[in-house]
């Protein structure tokens, strides 16, 4: 006698379906886009109240209730700007072009150099020296004022560009954020390849490591350009002659009246601005897509 073994039917299950899933996951919700756009306007009025009183005279612009519409005064106010002898706004931008791009050079080809060093070059002291340069990040630059002041006097730099260009060429954090990108970017591999190959410590940098760190470079270009470019404090206290001023300097002087004209003020704002913003539009892809390449492989 046989027995034949009844199977229990087979549960049908249906399939989960994952994409409205992960279409609901990233599309953003109304309070996201509202939130968003609260945050893009926050940012952006005072961009628009700098170009607002900028275009105004300066009788409108200590108004109440205050415009809030562009005037036509914009073109006029510029002038009085460029015209102003004690600003001297022009040479200050020049300045700052030459202090800003050489600074911006320096820090991005030796940041590169020393932070290829320490993420894939074998040497004795590797970890203490670059101990010491996260310990020179944590010094604020107002506590070596006074020794930085006594050098600059002893080598007559005072009222000079190298004053203000030579103790920033290279700085901490550049080095720190090239040598985190060149650990991830870099493979060890490549660089065993191009030993092989004959190629020499400079070589391998210049035509290996250096283009894998391109995207990284970018961002620290721009980091950098902004902040040599906004720089205030230093600048104040060794380029004691207005006839030789950074951009900042330049707008510091235009408010140093009694009654401070801030329709001019703020033309000579517009006017400082407009260079970072260029900078920002015409590299701001690469910029942007440096630092998503960094947060992918970090």
């Amino acid at each position: 006698m046989t027995t034949t073994a009844v199977r229990p039917p087979t549960r049908h299950s249906t399939p989960v379906k994952t994409t409205h899933r992960a279409e609901r996951l990233w599309k953003a919700s109304p309070l996201t886009m509202i939130g968003l756009i609260f945050g893009v306007l926050l940012s952006l009025f005072p961009f628009y109240w700098m170009i607002v009183i900028a275009s105004r005279t300066n009788d409108a612009a200590n108004s109440w209730p205050p415009p809030f519409l562009p005037g036509g005064k914009l073109g006029e106010n510029i002038e009085r700007v460029l015209a102003n002898s004690d600003a001297n706004i022009v040479k200050g931008l020049m300045n700052s072009f030459l202090v800003s791009g050489t600074i911006t050079i320096a820090t991005v080809f030796f940041g590169s150099l020393a932070g290829f060093a320490f993420a894939k070059l074998r040497f004795r002291g590797k970890n203490a020296l670059l101990l010491i340069i996260l310990a020179s990040m944590m010094v604020p630059i107002q506590l070596g004022v006074l020794p930085l002041y006594i050098l600059m006097a002893k080598l007559d730099w005072l009222n000079t560009m190298p004053s203000v260009t030579v103790p920033f060429l290279i700085g901490g954090f550049g080095i720190f954020m090239m040598r985190q990108y060149a650990e991830q970017a870099v493979p060890n591999e490549l660089i065993e390849a191009a030993r092989v190959d004959g190629c020499s410590t400079w070589r391998v940098y210049w035509h290996v490591v250096a283009p894998a760190l391109r995207p990284a470079a970018a961002v620290l270009g721009l980091l950098t350009f902004m902040e040599q470019w906004n720089q205030f404090f230093w600048p104040f206290v060794v380029l004691a002659d207005p006839s030789n001023p950074t951009v900042q300097i330049s707008l510091r002087s235009l408010n140093t009246a009694y009654f401070a004209d801030n329709s001019q003020i703020f033309a000579g704002t517009l006017i400082a601005t407009l260079p970072l913003f260029i900078v920002f539009v015409l590299f701001g892809r690469q910029i942007i897509g440096g630092i998503m390449e960094g947060a992918v492989k970090s």
